[in-house]
């Protein structure tokens, strides 16, 4: 039986998997650490592969491979491809306010206008996550670097060129062997959705030039091979590899809590929100992924547990030994600036704490309130667009929450489904590896899905929307 591998290159890791390619079983796995930080040497994500490979013993007999990767981060190659400075990263917020200069910019000078019309250039509307923020800021604030940049390309992007053997000191640099996938292009802020084409126009109004851009493939091709002969498959970013992953269909609705939290779904027509709370992007398998991702995400849970001193298992028992809505005690999660709302300079609070609440139980609790009702409001911007909701699907680290998996239906009001724990990148990715081998996506049993049920209470988030819109109009 055929082998294929996944590598998941995140903020925090690498991951590998190895799985059968008809039937999904996970053959053996391997996973190394990244530096932290938000800006990171390339070099870093290709040790880190070859770590992790050689920890899920080695990827010489599969058949083929396929990465999925941090979107958005700003990888800048020289024309011999060398990495010309450590690669900004998606949750970078440096380059806020090259966001604000661009949409002003589009606009005429109207920061609502050129909103509105990056929306329905891209289906997005810049924030310091996006690769042509980043490219502005570089252009600004480093123009000696900026001079030197021959090529643009993602974390996915690079790592699967590597894989393929290229990378510094190749001949001339072999940029034009650099490949990305629609879903990873359309985060970049100068990829169109709706003409599947580079804009280079916008491009050009962000750095002032247009570098080599990586070709962008279809679904189903093959871009390269591995030194071994095993064809790369196009990759993804990781919330498209994720839908992959997840066999995400029409109606579901998916929620990764990981470093950040992600709320995205399946389209089958592109989307513009001028609001800029649901980016536009495109998905893996030819369709649309509108998703709204937040800055902050499981490590809410994990500032909480600082404070309080506990490990997970301790921060359920506190948040779940407190009343729905804590007492009065709202969180407003934004301690790493936020993106959903777009407040990338914002800071974290509590609202509403008194004598009778300052307990430990009541902190917990609205640690977790205050996260998913963060990720609500995502959902709602979802919603607002006319996407279907059938069901929602809960994944990632912050997943495995028993206090967040029983307070996220309350917030939402409807079941949430968890499917069992799992590197869904990294499985997406095998997927797509599978179908260079077999012609088509397979499709792949998940046992042991469960699914969280609550009585809806609507109080949490009145008291959270209260609050929010406070801090916001300060």
């Amino acid at each position: 039986m055929s082998l294929v591998a996944g590598v998941d290159t995140s903020t925090q890791s690498c991951k590998v998997v190895v799985r059968e390619a008809e039937t999904g079983r996970l053959v053996r796995s391997g996973r190394a650490s990244h530096p932290d930080g938000t800006e990171v040497d390339p070099e870093h994500w290709w040790q880190a592969y070859q770590r992790a490979a050689e920890a899920a013993g080695g990827l010489s007999d599969v058949a083929a491979v396929a990465v999925g990767g941090q979107q958005h981060g700003m990888v800048v190659l020289d024309e011999a491809g060398q990495v010309v400075r450590p690669a900004l990263l998606w949750n970078d917020t440096r380059s806020a306010g090259a966001a604000d200069d661009l949409i002003a910019e589009l606009g005429e000078g109207s920061a609502q206008a050129g909103a509105k019309a990056w929306a329905e250039a891209i289906g997005s509307v810049p924030v310091a996550s996006l690769t042509i923020t980043k490219l502005r800021w570089l252009a600004r604030n480093e123009p000696a670097d900026a001079a030197r940049v021959a090529a643009v390309a993602l974390p996915h992007d690079w790592l699967s060129w590597r894989l393929a053997g290229h990378g510094p000191g190749d001949g001339d640099g072999a940029l034009d062997q650099l490949v990305t996938d629609r879903s990873d292009a359309s985060g970049t802020g100068y990829w169109s959705p709706f003409s599947e084409a580079y804009r280079s126009d916008l491009l050009e109004l962000a750095f002032g030039r247009c570098p080599v851009l990586p070709r962008v493939a279809g679904p189903a091709v093959s871009l390269a091979e591995t030194p071994w002969g095993a064809p790369i498959g196009p990759g993804a970013g990781d919330n498209a590899a994720a839908a992959l992953g997840l066999e995400l269909a029409p109606g579901d609705v998916a929620i990764s809590l990981g470093t950040s939290g992600v709320v995205s779904a399946i389209s089958s027509k592109p989307t513009a929100d001028p609001s800029g709370i649901v980016t536009g992007f495109a998905d893996a398998n030819g369709a649309y992924l509108p998703l709204a991702c937040t800055l902050n995400g499981s490590r809410v849970l994990d500032a909480a547990r600082q404070i309080l001193g506990v490990d997970y298992a301790g921060l359920d028992q506190l948040a779940l030994s407190a009343p729905s809505g804590a007492d009065g005690l709202v969180m407003v999660p934004y301690l790493e600036g936020e993106r959903t709302p777009n407040r990338p300079r914002s800071t974290g609070a509590f609202h509403g704490l008194r004598l009778a609440n300052a307990t430990r139980a009541d902190l917990a609790r609205a640690a977790v309130e205050g996260l998913a009702c963060l990720l609500a409001d995502g959902l709602d911007g979802i919603v607002k667009l006319g996407i279907p909701l059938r069901r929602v699907l809960l994944i990632g680290g912050g997943a495995q929450s028993q206090a967040f998996r029983q307070i996220l239906p309350a917030v939402l009001g409807m079941p949430v489904v968890v499917p069992p724990p799992g590197e869904y990148v990294a499985d997406g990715a095998a997927r797509q590896a599978a179908r260079l081998v077999l012609g088509d996506l397979p499709h792949w049993e998940r046992p042991g899905t469960e699914v969280f049920e609550a009585a809806h209470d609507p109080v949490v988030r009145q008291q959270y929307g209260a609050v929010r819109e406070m801090t916001h109009n300060r």
